[in-house]
C-alpha cells in the first residue's frame, strides 16, 4: 500500500456509477445509509456516455436528416425543400452536450443526497475492503459493511478482427458514436439491435451499409413475424442484408470483409469502416473480482432474487449478472438492493421487463411471445391489429407494423405484448403495466383510449382477441 494512502469506512460501497450503481447509491442515501460510490470514468456508465442516450441522439439526428432528404425529393404532403447537408462534427457536439447535461445531473443528484463519490478505479481486496487506484497508484482504501458490484459490461470483439485493427477501421459501438465523418462503405457485423440501430443511422446519414448476420434472420432474439417488418424497411432504406453468413476477417489489403454463406461460398464486402456488434459480456476482469471466488453463471455473477451473491453482504446488479442487459433492469435491481440493506422486504420478481429496439420501425417486446407462451403448456389466444388500419399511423406516414397481444384462453389473463412500428417504444410502459397489474383482455378492451393515437391499436388488439375488433 502506498505510504500516502488513507483509509475510510462506509456502510455501503458501490463499484460502478452506471444506471444501476448510481440509482442504488441515491436510494440508499435517501434511506439513511452511509454510501460511497467509486467510478473510474464518467458517471452514468455505458448507458449515458456510450450507449442508450448518445445512440438515441444520433438516431434522432439521422431521422431528421432523412426526413429533410425525403422532402427534397418530393413529398405527398406538399412540403418542398432544397437538398440538405449535415455537419456530423456539429451533430456529435450536440450529442455530447446532451450526455454532459445528463451525467452532470447524475453527479448533482448524488451530491444532493449525500453520496460520497470517489474518482478512481476500484481493485477488490476482499469482500470488505476495496483499494482505489489513480494512474496505477493506490491512493485510498475503503472498508465497507456491504459491497455492491455494478461494473456493467463490455463489447465483445472478434479474436481475428479485434477493435482497432485494420488501421483503425474495425470499431465498436463506442467509436461509432463519435465518428466525425460519415463512412462511404460501412459493414456491420451482427444483426442484433445494436448493429441495426447504428447501421440504420449511418445509412440515413448517407453511408452504404451492409449487415452480416450468422442466424437466419435479423434481430434473432425476436420472432420473425416482428422482424420481417424491420427487415423489409431496412432493405427499402438501401441496406444490404447478408443473412446466414459468417465473417472470416479482413482481406489481405484490409479494405474488405471476407464472409462465407451457408452454402460455403466466400465473398468480400468493401469497407472503410467495420462496426463489430456481436454482443456484450459482463465486465469481470481487471479489478480483483476473482479474489472473492463468487459462484458464477457462465461469465456472469450468479445472484438470487434479491441480487445476493454467494458471499454474505456482497451484492451484484445489472449487466454484470447477465441477461437481459438493460439499463432499466439494473435501475430496478439497484433500488431494491438499497431497500433490502435498509431493512425492507423486497425481491426482484418482475412480471415482465420491456425490451425495445430503436430501429426504424421500432420494435417492443414485453412478456411472452406466442411461441414462448405455447411452450409453457398454456392454451393461449393471440391477436394482432395492423397500423394500416390506424388513423394516427396514417397521419404519420407510417402504416407498417402492428400490435400483438398474447393471453390465456381460459381466463384472458394477458401474458405478453409485442409491437413493431413507428414510435411504438412509447407503448412499452402501458404494456408493462398491464402485465404487472394482472390485466385481462376485457380490462384493456374496456378502457377508453384517446383518439387518434397509436395506443388505439392496443385496445383493438385486445378487442380482436375477444372476437369483436371494431376497425378491421
Amino acid at each position: 500500500m502506498n505510504a500516502y494512502a488513507t483509509t475510510l469506512s462506509t456502510k455501503l460501497l458501490v463499484i460502478g456509477g452506471g444506471p444501476g450503481g448510481y440509482i442504488a447509491a441515491i436510494r440508499a442515501a435517501q434511506l439513511g445509509i452511509e454510501t460511497t460510490l467509486i467510478e473510474g470514468e464518467t458517471l452514468g456508465g455505458t448507458c449515458l456516455n456510450i450507449g442508450c442516450i448518445p445512440s438515441k441522439a444520433l438516431i434522432h439526428a439521422a431521422e431528421e436528416f432523412e426526413k429533410a432528404k425525403h422532402y427534397a425529393s418530393g413529398s405527398a404532403i406538399g412540403i418542398q425543400v432544397q437538398a440538405p447537408s449535415i455537419d456530423l462534427a456539429k451533430t456529435i457536439d450536440w450529442k455530447n452536450g446532451i450526455v454532459a447535461k445528463l451525467t452532470g445531473g447524475v453527479g448533482a443528484l448524488l451530491k444532493k443526497n449525500g453520496v460520497k463519490v470517489i474518482k478512481g478505479w476500484a481493485r477488490i481486496l476482499d469482500g470488505k475492503c476495496v483499494a482505489v487506484m489513480q494512474d496505477g497508484t493506490e491512493t485510498l482504501r475503503v472498508n465497507c459493511e456491504h459491497l455492491l458490484l455494478a461494473n456493467g459490461s463490455r463489447a465483445v470483439d472478434l479474436p481475428f478482427m479485434p477493435f482497432g485493427s485494420a488501421g483503425g477501421k474495425v470499431i465498436s459501438s463506442t467509436e461509432a458514436l463519435t465518428l466525425t465523418n460519415i463512412p462511404k462503405k460501412m459493414v456491420v457485423v451482427g444483426g442484433g439491435y445494436i448493429g441495426l440501430e447504428l447501421g440504420i443511422t449511418y445509412r440515413k446519414l448517407g453511408a452504404e451499409v451492409s449487415v452480416v448476420e450468422a442466424q437466419d434472420h435479423i434481430l434473432p432474439a425476436y420472432d420473425q413475424e416482428l422482424t420481417n417488418v424491420v427487415a423489409k424497411a431496412v432493405q427499402k432504406l438501401g441496406i444490404t442484408l447478408h443473412i446466414g453468413c459468417s465473417v472470416l476477417g479482413m482481406n489481405a489489403a484490409e479494405d474488405a470483409v471476407k464472409i462465407r454463406n451457408a452454402q460455403g461460398d466466400e465473398s468480400e464486402l468493401a469497407a472503410d469502416t467495420v462496426l463489430v456488434a456481436v454482443g456484450r459480456r459482463p465486465h469481470t476482469e481487471g479489478y480483483g473480482l476473482e479474489s472473492l471466488m463468487l459462484d458464477m453463471h457462465g461469465r456472469a455473477i450468479k445472484i438470487d432474487d434479491q441480487c445476493k451473491t454467494s458471499m454474505r453482504n456482497v451484492w451484484a446488479i445489472g449487466d454484470l449478472t447477465g441477461e437481459p442487459m438493460l439499463a432499466h433492469r439494473a435501475m430496478a435491481q439497484g433500488e431494491m438492493v438499497a431497500e433490502i440493506i435498509a431493512g425492507k422486504k423486497r425481491h426482484f420478481l418482475p412480471a415482465a421487463i420491456p425490451a425495445v429496439c430503436f430501429t426504424d420501425p421500432e420494435l417492443v417486446v414485453v412478456g411472452l411471445s406466442p411461441t414462448e407462451a405455447q411452450a409453457t403448456g398454456q392454451e393461449c389466444i393471440t391477436a394482432l391489429f395492423p397500423f394500416a388500419a390506424n388513423g394516427r399511423a396514417m397521419t404519420l406516414e407510417s402504416t407498417d407494423g402492428f400490435v400483438r397481444v398474447v393471453a390465456r384462453k381460459d381466463n384472458h389473463l394477458i401474458l405478453g405484448w409485442q409491437a413493431v412500428g413507428k414510435g411504438v417504444s412509447e407503448l412499452s410502459a402501458a404494456f408493462g403495466q398491464s402485465i404487472e397489474l394482472g390485466a385481462r383482455l376485457e380490462d384493456i378492451a374496456g378502457t377508453i383510449h384517446s383518439h387518434p393515437t397509436l395506443g388505439e391499436a392496443v385496445q383493438e388488439a385486445a378487442l380482436r382477441a375477444l372476437g369483436h375488433a371494431l376497425h378491421i
